[in-house]
């Protein structure tokens, strides 16, 4: 069961933490009013993420958030505080990796969404690290579930991808980690909310940067799972531009993985070529003409030159696949 466990010594707190999570039934909320009751639980039961309050008598909340990275590790940490200020914060982060910090009075809205983006988190770790391609696949779609307008582009994705992997001579080891990869390179959006995904029309400019943080959310969880550095580049890098005007870390030409300009390719390929909430496909002489002028600043030249003769079998392979 997914569990939370919230912290704090003053119980009227407790109790309105209590209300706000009193109608999810898909969540096991445990409530602990001291640092060592909390650890007491923490012994016994399996607990996905720890909420705690900064100042409290004995053990502070950092303290305790220490304990929980060195003995439970794989529970996300989430510290709570009225003390908000930059010196808290960092404390925070340098010695217990906390996953978020949120201020009180909290907004109930934004500390449902922490939550559950936590416990996402914690269940995509945990799946990853089975390093089985099933789950893998089931992962994909799980976020292509929040998106109906995305449903097998990262099947699709996959097997544009290993298609320019064979045609670029690249060999068997590294084309599965393109394989995993590209079944993966969406699963930060798991940490986007639906409303985001889904918006028919241009972003704002706060949701656009929630939307650009995939890349590194996703890119964490994979390497949090132990996954091989080629699968992470992929689902890190896939939105970097040969130009360097990508994101999120700005890499250039070559300076960007032969893995990553290869997903980013089939990625774009498979965007235009399917629907959106914002328009239709493009038809294939659309998508070639499109994808030949971004070229220059987008995609690895060497690669879409061999990529482009590809197109019209791969879309007719996966529009008779559907």
């Amino acid at each position: 069961m997914r569990t939370v466990l919230f912290v704090d010594d003053e119980q009227g707190i407790l109790h309105a933490l209590e209300r706000v999570f009193l109608e999810r039934d898909d969540i096991r909320c445990l409530y602990a009013a001291s640092a060592a009751e909390a650890l007491e639980i923490l012994a016994r039961e399996e607990v996905w993420v720890v909420v705690s309050d900064y100042l409290m008598p004995g053990m502070r909340g950092i303290e305790l958030l220490s304990r929980v990275k060195a003995r439970w590790p794989q529970a996300l940490r989430i510290m709570m505080t009225a003390y908000a200020d930059l010196a808290v914060a960092i404390d925070a982060i340098n010695k217990s990796e906390a996953y978020r910090f949120i201020t009180k009075p909290w907004n109930n809205q934004a500390l449902i969404e922490v939550v559950d983006e936590a416990l996402m988190r914690y269940q995509l770790v945990a799946s990853l690290k089975t390093e089985d391609e099933k789950v893998f696949l089931s992962l994909a779609q799980t976020v292509e579930l929040k998106d109906p307008y995305t449903k097998g582009h990262c099947d699709r994705v996959a097997r544009y991808a290993v298609e320019l992997a064979q045609a670029a001579g690249i060999g068997a080891p590294l084309i599965d980690d393109i394989r995993h990869g590209s079944w993966l390179h969406d699963c930060g959006k798991i940490g986007v909310p639906e409303r985001v995904l889904n918006f028919p029309g241009r972003l704002s400019a706060e949701d656009m940067e929630a939307v650009m943080q995939h890349p590194r959310w996703g890119s964490e969880v994979a390497r949090q799972a132990r996954l091989p550095e080629s699968v992470i580049n992929i689902i890190l890098y896939h939105h970097e531009r040969f130009d360097g005007n990508g994101y999120p870390a700005g890499l250039k030409g070559l300076e960007i993985p032969i893995e990553a300009r290869i997903v980013a390719i089939a990625d774009v390929f498979d965007a235009l070529s399917s629907d959106r909430p914002y328009r239709t496909a493009y038809s294939l002489a659309a998508v070639r003409q499109i994808m030949v002028e971004m070229t220059a600043s987008h995609f690895d030249p060497v690669l879409m030159e061999l990529f482009t003769p590809q197109m019209a079998p791969l879309l007719q392979q996966a529009q008779a696949s559907e």
